[in-house]
C-alpha cells in the first residue's frame, strides 16, 4: 500500500505543547506532541471536540527541530478560584499559575498516511481554516503559514524530514538536525496519542524513537 507524507512548518514567537502538566503548572515538551498537531488539524477542519479523530489518531507523526526552542517560564494569575478548605469552599482566592513555552522554535512535522484524500484535505484546511491555528494554546499564534508549497511528497516519514530544505535557511539541511519519528516497536514513551475525541481528554501512549537526518540517510 502507498503511503505519502504532509509537511507543515510550525513556526512562532512562542509555542507551547504539553501533555503532563499537573494543577495549575503548565509544562511544555521540547517538541510538539502528536495531540497538539492534531488539535491544530482539527481547528483547520472544523471539528468540533466531541467529534470522532480516529483517522487522524491513525496517522504516523514525525518531528525534525530545525530550530530550537528557548524555555520560557510566564507567571499568570486567577482570581475568584474556587478552592475547598476546612470543608467550605471560598471563591476569593487568587491562584498564581506558571506556564512554560518554547520562544522562536521552529519545527518540520510529517504527517504519515495512505489516505491522500486525507492528506490533501487537511492541506486545503490548513491554507484556509474554520478556526484560528495555534500552536499549543490559544495565545500562541503561527508567524508564517503552517502550509508548505508541495507540502505533500510520495515518500514515507524517514525520506521525507531528511531530504526537506531547512525552514530557516532555505538551504540542505544539516546532518545533525534531530529529528522524532513514531515507532510501533521502540523509543521512548509519550502519553499523546489521542484514543478519543478531545472533549474527553483520553490520550494513551506511543513510542518516539530520536534519531539524526544522518542516520536517516544511512550516513
Amino acid at each position: 500500500m502507498s503511503v505519502a507524507t504532509l509537511l507543515l512548518r510550525l513556526q512562532g514567537p512562542l509555542q507551547s505543547w504539553g501533555t503532563s502538566s499537573r494543577f495549575d503548572e503548565r509544562e511544555t515538551q521540547l517538541e510538539p506532541s502528536k495531540s497538539g498537531v492534531l488539535g491544530l488539524v482539527c481547528a483547520a477542519l472544523g471539528r468540533d471536540r466531541h467529534e470522532l479523530i480516529d483517522d487522524l489518531a491513525a496517522l504516523r507523526m514525525g518531528v525534525r527541530v530545525d530550530q530550537e526552542g528557548l524555555l520560557m517560564r510566564d507567571f499568570q494569575t486567577a482570581t475568584g478560584v474556587a478552592i475547598a478548605a476546612d470543608g467550605k469552599v471560598q471563591r476569593d482566592r487568587t491562584v498564581v499559575s506558571p506556564r512554560f513555552y518554547l520562544a522562536d522554535a521552529v519545527f518540520l512535522v510529517g504527517l504519515q498516511g495512505a489516505d491522500a484524500a486525507l492528506l490533501e484535505c487537511i492541506q486545503s484546511a490548513c491554507l484556509r481554516p474554520v478556526w484560528p491555528l495555534c500552536l499549543g494554546r490559544k495565545a500562541c499564534l503561527p508567524s508564517v503559514p503552517v502550509c508548505l508549497s508541495d507540502g505533500i511528497v510520495g515518500h514515507e516519514l524517514e525520506p521525507a524530514l531528511s531530504r526537506w530544505p531547512d525552514l530557516v535557511s532555505g538551504a540542505s539541511i544539516s546532518e545533525d538536525k534531530r529529528v522524532l519519528l513514531e515507532d510501533a516497536a521502540a523509543g521512548s514513551v509519550r502519553l499523546d496519542q489521542p484514543i478519543a475525541p478531545f472533549a474527553m481528554r483520553r490520550f494513551g501512549p506511543r513510542f518516539v524513537r530520536t534519531t539524526t537526518v544522518a542516520e536517516l540517510r544511512g550516513g
